[in-house]
């Protein structure tokens, strides 16, 4: 029997923590947002063993065609979980699965699905084959048995048109980029709801593991002209104005970027940068010191590089 490098790590997390998952169940609700449309709101908080990496908000549409899904969350068992609320709330199969970027807490549920039916941009399936891996490691490292049997799976399809139809339901498919190197976002000409992945979070501090700053702000521009009536973020509650996650998300990342030069300029270290204080404003957003500080570790090594002079000693 061979043991892969997956399974081995998901032992090393212990007894007691995979028998706690074992006897629990993800709760996957759907919350009706527009005609047709639902949305399951992740956990508001960071990835921990105890919200089983369910932190990503999920869209199920219903088509004449079909159930189609926007993101799969973490694992296989949450994926088929997923499946089968979907189905049963339209009674209609999954035809089709978008990932909207690689972040394993949206794609690695595609597990549970035809890789036929899953659908990616070119990107995000390049850094899914590049990154895949190191992701499945890092969750089942930190989620232990909530993770048992989930596979790297990369979709089957790679998106190079400008919308689908299902029956009748046209989902505009727009190719954008920023929170990563490939964001897909869509929206649901019918309704006008705007499924905007991990570009639009709303009261959750925005994530920037992999975050182009400059790019995610076109982007939020690109958002913004859509004429659009709502909108579900990745992360965070439904939008019913369709303005206030990118209103938002654009503050937080304006000062986050103007945070973090000044920082730079003024010479602070990494620890002193993530202690600063967070403006009032973003008082009541979830996970707001969490997110600074990782962005701190993302970015600003970057940032010292660019904006702080070298001084060689030698030679002088």
């Amino acid at each position: 029997m061979t043991i892969s490098r997956r399974h081995a790590l998901a032992g090393l997390i212990g007894v007691v923590p995979m028998a706690a998952a074992a006897e629990s169940a993800y709760a996957i609700k759907p919350v009706a947002v527009a005609d047709g449309i639902w949305m399951i709101h992740g956990a508001d908080e960071p990835m921990l063993f105890a919200n089983g990496g369910a932190i990503a908000n999920i869209a199920i549409i219903a088509t004449s065609a079909g159930t189609v899904l926007v993101d799969a969350g973490p694992s296989i068992r949450y994926g088929r979980l997923l499946k089968t609320v979907a189905e049963e709330l339209t009674r209609q199969r999954v035809v089709r699965v978008y990932v909207t970027h690689l972040h394993p807490d949206h794609g690695m549920g595609i597990t549970a699905f035809d890789p036929a039916i899953v659908a990616a941009l070119p990107g995000t399936i390049a850094d899914m084959k590049r990154d895949g891996s190191g992701f499945s490691d890092a969750l089942y490292r930190l989620l232990g048995d909530w993770m048992r049997g989930t596979d790297v799976v990369l979709p089957g399809r790679s998106i190079d048109q400008a919308a689908e139809d299902f029956g009748g339901c046209r989902l505009r498919l727009l190719a954008l980029a920023g929170h990563s190197a490939a964001d897909l976002a869509l929206l649901d000409e019918r309704t006008g709801t705007l499924i905007a992945g991990d570009l639009l979070f709303l009261d959750r501090a925005p994530s920037t593991p992999t975050a182009d700053l400059e790019r995610w702000r076109e982007s939020l521009s690109v958002l913004a002209a859509l004429r659009h009536k709502a909108a579900i973020p990745g992360h965070g509650p439904f939008d019913p104005t369709g303005r206030r996650a990118i209103d938002q998300t654009r503050d937080w990342l304006d000062w986050l970027d103007m945070t973090l030069r000044q920082a730079a300029s003024s010479g602070l270290d990494m620890v002193e940068v993530g202690d600063l204080p967070i403006p009032p404003r973003f008082a009541g957003m979830a996970a707001a010191r969490y997110e600074l500080q990782r962005s701190v570790s993302h970015l600003y090594p970057a940032l010292e590089a660019a904006l702080l002079p070298r001084v060689d000693v030698e030679g002088e």
